[in-house]
């Protein structure tokens, strides 16, 4: 038989999350963020949890691709738009809207022979310091982009390098206000951050959120994918999010330990007491954090627990002594899920994880190794469940 690790893609929570995005932005469209192959989910397997979005967006011409094969003819993204002439006419071919940042594409385009014109989105570089044109340059590329032939409609679009964070979004948003509040247009400013936080008037804890922005069009990323944007300050339940992924293996060897015995390279971990431990089939190979180490969370039989030691290429070891605690057995075959949700509905949220490691859920999710194999499951009952 394989070996037991397996990632689970859950499309109920994907709906589930695309519609918590909805009533944080009930005004505007909604891109589904597909990049880097959907955060290593697979765009073949969160397309069908996220086709109700209004549009998806993406990085490259072959994501592209792979988006129309499965038969979708609403609106595609290109988030940094092309990188070389050629690139247009695949523009052309499968009608893509396409983000213009630099005076090198605009080039490209009034050299770009087509029949019909281009829809594009000119990016503002309003505080992030990545792409787009200086604010005080955005005026005349507009003008140019507008004289062009080759050019349908413009749309206007900057992004937030702090909306996850107490600086906010308020300065960057008085610099685009400044600069492009008179020019016509669409508008698409906020990511999973800037939604969240500022589309929603309170929280249920009480925690106050930022009046809400407004945006023709919103672009939600991590936020679909049941990650918080602004871990640690929320968790993806305080946001009523659920895991879009599961990481889950099992217990292929137990072992007992005597008082001062250790475990695994490097002996870092020495048992204080008499323990049992759990061999799980594991490791960096696979994606999951070398950076994780004793302490880092892990559910075994839906009981949360512990990793003991380093992790190693193949394998982790779990603590078993929760599990027992808890009045429950774990031995060989036992589940054992690495992040998202076990067969009991616990729930071991990504960003703990990824705290662990020094990172972020990103991260971990787009790490995820190709040696992995993915099922696809709809669990609309369980997403309904959890709205009650």
């Amino acid at each position: 038989m394989p070996r037991p690790i397996q990632a689970t893609i859950h499309t109920g929570a994907l709906r589930h999350n695309l519609a918590r995005v909805r009533r944080a932005a009930p005004d505007a469209r909604v891109w589904a963020i597909v990049k880097a192959n959907a955060y290593g989910h697979g765009i073949e397997h969160v397309f069908e949890g996220l086709r109700g979005a209004d549009g998806f967006a993406l990085l490259d011409l072959e994501e592209a691709r792979r988006v129309r094969a499965l038969g979708w003819r609403g609106p595609i993204l290109l988030l940094e738009g092309v990188f070389e002439l050629r690139d247009l006419e695949l523009c052309s071919r499968l009608e893509l809207w396409h983000t213009v940042h630099c005076d090198e594409q605009i080039d490209m385009l009034a050299m770009h022979k087509t029949s019909v014109p281009h829809r594009v989105f000119l990016k503002m570089n309003s505080g992030m310091n990545r792409l787009g044109f200086a604010p005080q340059r955005y005026r005349a590329a507009w003008t140019r982009l507008n004289a062009l032939p080759q050019v349908d409609e413009i749309s206007l679009m900057t992004h937030f390098s702090d909306a996850d964070g107490t600086r906010g979004v308020a300065e960057q948003m008085a610099v685009f206000s400044a600069f492009a509040g008179d020019l016509p247009g669409e508008r698409t400013l906020c990511n999973s951050a800037a939604l969240l936080r500022g589309g929603t008037g309170t929280l249920e804890s009480g925690t106050g959120a930022a009046p809400r922005i407004a945006s023709d069009w919103v672009r939600a990323g991590i936020a679909l994918y049941g990650s918080a944007p602004d871990f640690p300050a929320h968790s993806a339940s305080d946001w009523e999010l659920q895991p879009g992924m599961t990481l889950a293996s099992k217990i292929i060897a137990v072992q007992d330990l005597a008082t001062g015995a250790t475990i695994g390279y490097g002996s870092t971990f020495v048992a204080q007491r008499p323990l049992r431990i759990g061999i799980v089939a594991c490791g960096y190979a696979d994606g999951y954090p070398r950076a994780c180490g004793t302490g880092t969370p892990v559910l075994v039989n839906g009981v949360r627990t512990r990793l003991l030691g380093r992790v190693s290429m193949d394998m982790v070891t779990v603590d078993l002594s929760a599990v027992a605690q808890a009045g429950g057995r774990a031995g060989f075959g036992s589940e054992v899920t690495l992040w998202g949700r076990a067969a009991n509905g616990a729930v071991l949220g990504i960003d703990e994880v990824a705290r662990c490691a020094g990172t972020v859920g990103y991260e971990l999710m787009c790490a995820l190794a190709p040696r992995i194999p993915a099922l696809v499951t709809d669990e609309d009952r369980f997403t309904s469940a959890c709205q009650t």
